[in-house]
């Protein structure tokens, strides 16, 4: 039997290592613990050689201890052990998670919580999430740390890197999307502390190695309400809204028969970046943001920017918004989206895709009104690299009559392209 025991806020209980011929654990662990002699013991780095010595006591029946932090089910070495050597080979005592602890400290419950781990993982993953999301716990590690992950959020939100930002840029920025850091470190030790941060006081701090986990708020709504089933919001029931629930212009938006269509192809989901480019009334932004995206809305017009803003908190989404013209107005943006909605069909439309196409980890979908510029953007997503498919759509809408008759009224028709990278990654990376 593999005993493998969570020291929670504190080292565990001393009988828990009586008879151990095989103590596992990291450093930390090993040292709060008195070890019983003659017992072999592990440092844990590397997994695969522990491992190795596991099996090793495992094959002859030592007794094994494997000391974790917190809840080692949760996010730890209880996944690796139960696919090593079958779940009937553990015998799991969980300590107070990390996660748990750090909402306790800060006195708010966290049923309603997102959790993401960035240790030894892609950092981007949980900066996306916590740029949609308004409750966060990021679990860290080495190169993921809250230093990182406040750079990171304020250089999305300045669109530029934090360090070659000018002072007055960045004193605009104290808390982008109105996120602010809690920083637990060492928690359930003399040296525990907790510290509120905006993601800029973060980013210059040098915070060490004894971080547990950051907390991303947004404190307005860090309550919330009574919840029923734990875990992020549920995915929304609807989508490919009607146009009357977005604040639009001259029903100048995405219909939402070509929005549905657009979405199935984008493929918006948790921990992933996308831009709509054009965005108008942030019709594509909105839902995108609703199915759990980070959402980034380009935008020329200034009186488009406040609709798009208005829609985004109508709907109670975060969307961050940049006031400018593409494709200049994507330089600055410096983290590669997963997918790119583009509308319109202006002269400078295939500009546009060529600019979005190889920046884009995953599709470019583009809405056209107008044939003319279907071969040049066309081309633009093919020279990127990417597989490319369409659809003219065509439909028409039920109308009422006087009478009591109904007639159908067609709608517009409207291109479709899309722009598919073979994949570089599959489902589940972005965990």
């Amino acid at each position: 039997m593999i005993t493998v025991v969570g020291t929670g806020m504190g080292a565990p209980p001393p009988e828990t290592l009586a008879g151990a011929e095989l103590v596992v654990g990291g450093r930390r662990h090993l040292d709060a613990v008195a070890v019983p002699a003659g017992a072999e013991q592990v440092v844990l780095g590397p997994l695969a050689p522990a491992l190795d010595v596991i099996e090793r006591h495992h094959d002859k029946g030592s007794r094994i201890v494997v000391l974790a932090s917190g809840d080692p089910g949760f996010f730890g070495i209880v996944r690796v052990l139960a696919e090593r050597f079958g779940p009937a080979a553990l015998d799991v005592r969980p300590g107070v998670s990390s996660v748990a602890a750090a909402f306790a400290r800060v006195g708010l419950p966290w049923d309603d919580a997102v959790v993401v781990s960035a240790h030894g993982r892609d950092l981007r993953t949980a900066v996306n999430v916590c740029r949609a999301r308004g409750k966060v716990a990021v679990l860290t590690g080495p190169g993921a740390g809250p230093a990182e992950l406040g750079a990171a959020l304020a250089e999305a939100a300045m669109g530029r890197r934090l360090s070659a930002a000018p002072l007055e840029l960045v004193a605009q920025f104290p808390a982008p999307l109105g996120r602010v850091l809690v920083v637990a470190s060492g928690l359930g030790s003399g040296d525990e502390r907790v510290e509120r941060v905006s993601p800029v006081e973060a980013a210059a701090r040098d915070w060490g190695s004894a971080v547990n986990v950051v907390l991303c708020l947004d404190e307005a709504r860090a309550l919330g309400g009574v919840r029923t089933v734990s875990g992020p919001p549920a995915a929304p029931t609807q989508w490919a809204l009607p146009e009357s629930e977005f604040t639009h212009r001259d029903s100048m938006i995405t219909k939402f028969e070509v929005r549905a269509l657009a979405l199935a192809r984008i493929g918006p989901r948790l921990g992933e970046l996308v831009w709509d480019v054009g965005s108008g009334s942030g019709s594509v932004a909105v839902e995108c943001a609703r199915l759990g995206a980070a959402v980034v809305a380009v935008e020329k017009a200034a009186d488009g920017v406040e609709r798009i803003l208005a829609n985004a908190a109508a709907h109670g989404v975060d969307v961050q918004v940049v006031h400018g013209s593409a494709p200049d107005a994507l330089a600055g943006l410096e983290d590669d989206p997963d997918a790119v909605f583009v509308g319109g069909g202006g002269h400078e439309l295939p500009e546009i895709v060529a600019a979005c196409a190889p920046r884009a980890r995953r599709s470019v979908v583009v809405a056209m009104a107008t044939l003319d510029r279907v071969p040049a953007v066309r081309a633009a997503l093919t020279g990127a690299g990417l597989d490319c498919d369409g659809v003219l759509l065509q439909s028409s809408r039920l109308a009422p009559l006087p009478g009591d008759v109904t007639r159908l009224a067609a709608t517009n028709p409207v291109f479709l392209l899309w722009g598919e990278r073979n994949p570089v990654y599959r489902e589940g990376v972005a965990q």
